[in-house]
């Protein structure tokens, strides 16, 4: 279906969950400029919130998130009271102007909160904020959901639940230090359909042990449960930057061959059961919002991934979430003691950031056309960047200012777009590899 070219793959390159990246915060930008932000919100500007919850009861192997075990009760207990005065603090910067169109809980995972402190906490977003009918999600562990939370979200409100499955393979789910059984996704997902909550999973490639049968035999049992979204994630092996990671055997990793072709699998086997492919690697059945957004144009990126979401403003609550400006990334304070720290003085939690200067932003614009529509047009750009390669390849089509990429490009669509990123380096080491 693609032709595979080692080569375009051997760089890593940021996933451009933002532009900048994360790879440009400093510690010069933070609360101050975070502050200034947010006093200036137009009265009735659209807001999205991000709620982070940095706890999980079983802590993955392959897992990038900032997240840690949720076996201390008390520790549990003072997170959620400093998240209720954060979302006080930052509501109180807001003075009524703004209104929130979507609320996110993310993680970790949000259920590793008791019920009661989950309710809490969207009680304490409805209060603080202007927010009417907002579109609520939330990302849950199956392992520890149950009929109780499920009846609890469909009452309040929550229209979408993003479940993390990764692999129905035992020995892979042994690998990755996550056991899961099919049956109790199943159930779950029966559940979340009969509570009239959307369902979407999360799966992975490219993990140790993991061959191409194993990979179509999760797939086909996804399909069969028939969720609204799948993305298919390639697993990104970084011990030097995740020590739990170091758990894994890296020699039962699939090499760079076999993870294209397990990419290209994906592809074919959602595709052809229905689902339309968004981006680079998201899926989702043809009535969902994301996919109708794909095909009128509207897709966006962010730091859920691909979205619908139009706003132009998301505020990050908890340790170690991210705001967005049009001019402005910023990071709270990504340990949960010193985070909890900050917001017991009163201060916004904000330490790291970047301000996003005109050409950053034309940049952006750039990156976040070709990962979501495929194409953009450059003129603004100077010097323009050379895409002689990709041309040779068939991979994209230069028409003047017009960039448009071929429909073999798809998994090189991350490389394409680096080649409009001012500050990658070649020899950098903190990305994954685009497949």
């Amino acid at each position: 279906m693609w032709t595979y070219h080692p080569d375009l793959l051997a760089q890593p390159v940021p996933r451009y969950t933002s532009y900048p990246t994360a790879a440009q915060f400093t510690t010069e930008v933070g609360a101050a400029d975070l502050a200034a932000r947010l006093d200036g919100v137009d009265a009735n500007a659209p807001l999205s919130l991000y709620v982070h919850i940095p706890y999980c009861h079983d802590i993955c192997w392959y897992c990038g998130c900032n997240t840690g075990a949720a076996n201390r009760a008390h520790r549990l207990t003072a997170y959620v009271e400093a998240l209720e005065r954060e979302i006080a603090l930052v509501a109180a910067h807001l003075r009524g102007r703004g209104r929130v169109a979507r609320i996110a809980f993310g993680g970790g995972s949000p259920n590793s909160l008791p019920l009661v402190d989950f309710v809490r906490l969207l009680q304490q977003l409805l209060l603080c904020f202007d927010a009417h009918q907002p579109e609520i999600s939330v990302e849950l562990d199956p392992r520890r959901l149950d009929i109780q939370w499920i009846a609890t979200m469909a009452a309040m409100g929550i229209g979408r639940v993003n479940l993390g499955v990764q692999t129905f393979t035992p020995h892979v789910q042994s690998a990755i230090g996550r056991i899961q059984p099919l049956d109790m996704v199943e159930r779950t997902a029966d559940q979340l359909r009969s509570a009239g909550i959307a369902t979407g999973f999360d799966l992975m490639y490219g993990l140790p042990g993991q061959s191409l049968d194993d990979l179509a035999a999760t797939l086909e049992a996804s399909i069969t449960m028939r969720p609204a979204r799948i993305a298919l994630f390639g697993y990104a092996h970084m011990p030097h930057l995740l020590p739990r990671q170091r758990r894994i055997d890296g020699r039962a990793l699939p090499d760079l061959a076999t993870r294209f072709e397990m990419a290209a699998q994906g592809h074919r086997l959602l595709t052809e059961a229905g689902y339309d492919a968004i981006g680079f690697d998201h899926f989702a059945l043809p009535d969902d919002s994301i996919a109708r957004a794909a095909r009128e144009g509207r897709l966006r990126r962010n730091f859920q991934g691909f979205t619908d979401d139009p706003t132009e403003i998301l505020l990050g609550l908890g340790a170690s979430a991210i705001s967005q400006f049009p001019d402005l990334i910023v990071q709270n304070e990504k340990q949960a003691g010193p985070w909890r720290e900050r917001v017991e003085r009163g201060s916004l939690t904000a330490t790291r950031g970047t301000l996003c200067t005109a050409d950053d932003r034309r940049r952006g614009r750039i990156i976040e056309a070709i990962l979501c529509r495929g194409e953009a047009h450059v003129d603004a750009i100077t010097p323009m960047p050379d895409l002689k390669r990709f041309e040779r390849l068939g991979l994209v089509r230069v028409d003047g200012a017009d960039v448009r990429l071929t429909p073999d490009a798809l998994p090189y669509a991350r490389s394409i777009a680096a080649a409009f990123d001012s500050y990658l380096q070649p020899a950098e080491m903190r990305f994954s590899h685009a497949v």
